[in-house]
């Protein structure tokens, strides 16, 4: 059965401001994942985990701690900010 096709954007979406547009887009989110065995997984991605644990199984100490990426990626946002 072929679906009709849904209006892109949803009628009023360009009216609201960004961080209402983000607030919709999050809870449009929030609906799907609220059962993730419905979401579907792509194969590539899971060709893609399949690889990445293989390389850190050859050789964990290559990687990075969740500590030092969450450290980076903080910095990162908090040199962003400092240029604004």
């Amino acid at each position: 059965m072929a679906r009709a096709a849904l209006p892109l954007p949803p009628p009023g979406f360009d009216e609201l401001s960004v961080e209402e547009k983000l607030d919709y887009v999050q809870s449009l989110w929030d609906r799907i994942f609220a059962q993730p065995e419905n979401v579907p997984v792509p194969d590539w991605h899971l060709q893609l985990l399949d690889e990445r644990l293989a390389e850190y199984d050859s050789d964990p100490a290559a990687g990075s701690s969740w500590e030092e990426v969450r450290e980076e990626i903080l910095l990162k946002v908090r040199e962003r900010a400092d240029r604004r």
